[in-house]
């Protein structure tokens, strides 16, 4: 099938993007193309709020070399939009105008309400959290939703950004003086939206203040894994870093790893919106997002195709596209799970595992993705499976979640389980790691039952002899290779169960 591109471009107060994504096999789009520029069109805006003509030619000027970069792909649409600048401009018809003439392009300015909408439909297709709050920082706005099972409840627009509140201080580096004065005038701020106050939920950050916040936090901690989505700090980390770039010289801040350049003189006031926001939500934990506004204008595209505002299942799309960047079998996949459930089921009926539904949950998960990583070599198909699934972004899953899939659908023997969970092992306590192990090894007996990938062991029944449990392997096939590899196995299934365990192949 020949490949869709679509463009968006988003003129915002600081930045502007253009970002250029690929339809996938399963329908949703992926981002193949993000350029960025500092165009800080904010700067430009004179006393009666029109926007100058210095401004205006420096926003055709970056939507000019967008073009260049949109002509090397064949892009099936080009969507446009402007945030809070251009907005609240008062030439903004004379500015649509010159864009138009000089470009092609025509301008979806975007309102308040459509501003924060699209951002809360971009957590809510691109994370598992049913209820929470959104925070979104631009240059020259900050958005706020209220959603509940994942329907949109509540929004506003606050007409400061991180370019206005940079305001406060004369210096990049404030006083404490001037720290307490923006505090208290955030807090009167949010605290004149009743529905903000102690929800005690989740409250997910969007847009690049709060991407640049992640990746100094994971910075100053070394953090072990890679990717930014659904990075969860707490209230102790966000003042942590806070305290950290206050307390810095002011020629040292823009050299802060995490930090954008562009972004050092305004990441200080950013912190304090999402602290302060925190304070007053009582939040659970402070998490980001890394699909925005822009994800969310796109996520509207596809309902005109599919008639669902919300995509059902994020986790399951999400592995649905794995599956398909991969090359993975389903009918092999869905034999494998039927004897995975069966083994499961029996072994905890039966008391030999600790073992319950959110097991399943994530044993069903990992069954669909195990040793992918034999795409790019078999030999050491546990390896780039365990790197692939840990480092990938994974939507719906948290990074603690995303880990325990990654450890599961690698396994291959205690020592390497060991090997790639050593890294991470205060991140558990030992039960949580001696269960994980436990999933792998199910796991992987099971899909040694199907070595060959033609279905040939077809059921499993179960018996006692004595203190050895029997498994009759129903089959329809010669299983000579099934054989072979589950004794080479069972193992490890035998130390999970502290029992003996004979395999016996019976032809149906």
């Amino acid at each position: 099938m020949k490949k869709q591109y679509y463009a968006i471009v988003d003129i915002g107060s600081n930045t502007m993007r253009l970002v250029i994504y690929v339809r996938e096999k399963g329908g949703r789009l992926k981002e193949v193309e993000n350029v960025k520029a500092v165009a800080r069109l904010r700067m430009f805006l004179e006393q009666d709020n029109s926007l100058n003509q210095t401004g205006i030619d420096r926003l055709i000027d970056t939507l000019a070399s967008f073009q260049k970069v949109l002509h090397t792909h064949k892009v099936q649409d080009i969507v446009c939009v402007a945030t809070a600048t251009i907005r609240q401009a008062s030439n903004q018809a004379d500015i649509e105008k010159q864009v138009k003439d000089s470009t092609g392009l025509t301008m979806r300015i975007l309102s308040e309400e459509e501003e924060a909408y699209y951002g809360y439909l971009a957590v809510v297709n691109s994370t598992s959290i049913s209820t929470g709050i959104t925070v979104d920082i631009g240059g020259g706005s900050t958005e706020v939703t209220l959603f509940e099972n994942r329907e949109l409840k509540e929004s506003h627009s606050f007409p400061f950004g991180a370019l206005t509140l940079k305001d406060f201080f004369k210096e990049v580096i404030p006083t404490t003086k001037e720290l307490l004065q923006l505090r208290h005038y955030l807090t009167k701020q949010f605290a004149t939206l009743p529905w903000l106050r102690n929800q005690e939920v989740p409250l997910i950050a969007i847009g690049g203040s709060a991407r640049n916040l992640a990746q100094i936090d994971q910075n100053l901690k070394k953090y072990p894994l890679a990717g930014l989505h659904q990075y969860q700090m707490f209230d102790k980390d966000i003042m942590a870093v806070s305290n950290y770039l206050t307390g810095l010289k002011p020629g040292k801040l823009a050299k802060v790893e995490g930090l954008s350049k562009d972004r050092a003189d305004i990441i200080i006031p950013a912190i304090e919106v999402f602290h302060s926001l925190y304070q007053i939500v009582q939040a659970e934990s402070f998490i980001l997002s890394r699909k925005g506004l822009r994800d969310g204008v796109f996520y509207e595209e596809l309902v005109r195709e599919t008639g669902s505002l919300l995509f059902p299942n994020v986790v399951e799309d999400s592995i649905q596209e794995l599956i398909n960047d991969y090359n993975l079998e389903l009918k092999q996949i869905t034999h494998v799970q039927f004897l995975t459930r069966k083994l499961f089921e029996y072994l905890k009926e039966n008391g030999l595992v600790h073992l319950d539904k959110h097991d399943w949950n994530l044993l069903k998960k990992a069954s669909y993705l195990f040793h992918l990583g034999e795409y790019i070599d078999s030999e050491a198909s546990a390896q780039h499976t365990f790197y692939l699934l840990a480092n990938r972004t994974i939507d719906g899953l948290m990074h603690k979640d995303r880990l325990k899939l990654a450890l599961i659908a690698s396994y291959k023997n205690k020592t390497v389980f060991k090997q790639f969970i050593q890294p991470y092992k205060s991140w558990f306590l030992k039960e949580e790691r001696d269960k994980l192990q436990d999933l792998g090894a199910i796991l992987k007996f099971c899909y040694c039952l199907d070595a060959t990938k033609r279905q040939a062991v077809q059921d499993l029944q179960f018996k006692w002899k004595k203190h050895t449990l029997v498994i009759t392997l129903l089959c329809k096939d010669d299983t000579m290779p099934e054989e072979y590899q589950s004794e080479k196995q069972k193992k490890h299934l035998e130390k999970t169960i502290k029992r003996e365990i004979q395999l016996k192949f019976k032809s149906r």
